[in-house]
């Protein structure tokens, strides 16, 4: 698309213009790096647009299939596998998580219910005892380590992100009701049906399609802060739930390292490691709650339990607000992630990711870049531009 600043590729349906301007100023200054914003509305896709290099050491261009690492949007995605097996009458967000895993019931999480597993409640948002890159690349591995670690608190009992943890919670749920492995069963139950790219574990010849994460000053600067406040720590229990004790660096990608590894990408880390198009991420949450490509995957009165709130408030480990706020599993609206308003659901990602969906205006919405800044604007205002854009038109 012509105009100035960056070039856009794609399309934007009459009336959403608007978000077209604010994805653009999005793009400003993104020398080197891209970005992509899908949006469906009841089904149909209103947004479509890209820009810039998915690939700075090659120049390679982003284009509307381009797929990116989606960092903690893939907590999102498992939250709706969760949601459909209770929708199913399989699982049980208020059972305990040793009815499905019984290997769990041990130090002191006999108690801990599925609930608590998914919403950051069980006490294992970072390890006592340090992980590596083997580690998170073994499935049973990285289970088992979580299996035998004492609680970091009583499960139930407070909330801390689970920021890499919480995948192997969530999947090996997803695992033990099902028999798949979580990539498995979203192959099955969402990608295949949707005709969409989107991967927990992606194979090795898509590798080449990623786009090659680059960490912006902002995120840079940031984790260099909280690594010189650390060291007045005994223990830094936020940092350790990013970087696992060392199997991860603290921005999570390096030129050749964390999740811009083909090995890592490989792997099946679904706290953080999903990997999908922005096109099939708007797609999947359009899925649930609107019939898109012919299908629905959640129905509402799942939705309403799912969102029901679960974690909020001052988190156990001290951070500063404002805080987010979880249902099962799922991000709603706060102050620390604006979306549409209380109708919506979803999950951001590291480096400035979003997608969400949105049950009265019916919308599946995802926003992606490979440049990763802390605190980023981006998406918050291209969601700000799309909410203006539905109120004016009473959609």
């Amino acid at each position: 698309m012509s105009g100035t600043g960056a070039h856009i590729g794609g399309s934007v349906a009459a009336g959403f213009e608007p978000v077209l301007e604010a994805f653009r100023l999005s793009a400003d200054g993104d020398a080197g790096t891209g970005a992509a914003l899908s949006i469906r509305h009841r089904g149909e896709v209103v947004v479509d647009l890209w820009t810039g290099v998915a690939d700075s050491r090659t120049g390679r261009e982003w284009t509307g299939d381009t797929p990116s690492v989606i960092f903690s949007c893939t907590k999102g995605v498992m939250s709706i596998l969760l949601a459909r097996l209770v929708q199913e009458g399989r699982l049980d967000y208020e059972a305990p998580v040793a009815d499905y895993w019984p290997e769990y019931a041990v130090a002191g999480k006999s108690a801990t219910q599925v609930k608590h597993a998914i919403s950051h409640r069980a006490g294992l948002s970072a390890p006592r005892v340090d992980w590596s890159r083997e580690d998170i690349l073994d499935w049973s591995r990285a289970v088992a380590l979580l299996e035998a670690q004492e609680p970091l608190w009583h499960p139930g009992a407070a909330w801390s992100y689970h920021a890499i943890t919480h995948g192997w919670l969530t999947g090996e749920l997803v695992r033990r009701v099902t028999g798949l492995l979580p990539g498995e069963y979203l192959r099955q139950l969402v990608t295949t049906p949707l005709a969409v790219d989107a991967w927990v574990g992606l194979p090795e010849e898509r590798h080449a399609d990623v786009a090659h994460l680059v960490v912006g000053p902002t995120l840079r600067d940031l984790t260099a802060r909280q690594a010189d406040e650390a060291r007045h720590l005994d223990v830094d229990w936020l940092g350790r739930a990013m970087t696992l004790g060392g199997a991860l660096p603290p921005e999570l990608v390096g030129d050749d390292d964390g999740f811009n590894r083909a090995d890592v990408q490989a792997a099946q880390i679904p706290g953080a490691g999903g990997i999908a198009s922005a096109r099939a991420l708007a797609t999947i949450w359009s899925a649930t709650v609107h019939a898109t490509n012919g299908q629905r995957l959640l129905d509402d009165a799942t939705l309403e339990l799912a969102t029901r709130e679960q974690s909020a408030g001052p988190p156990h480990f001290t951070a500063p607000g404002p805080w987010p706020r979880w249902g099962m599993g799922f991000q709603l609206d706060s102050a620390a992630r604006r979306y549409l308003g209380a109708e919506s659901f979803g999950h951001d990602g590291a480096g400035g990711q979003v997608a969400f969906a949105d049950r009265r205006h019916e919308i599946g919405f995802a926003f992606l870049t490979n440049r990763m800044e802390a605190d980023d604007p981006r998406g918050t205002a291209i969601v700000d531009a799309l909410g203006q854009v539905l109120d004016d038109a009473g959609r």
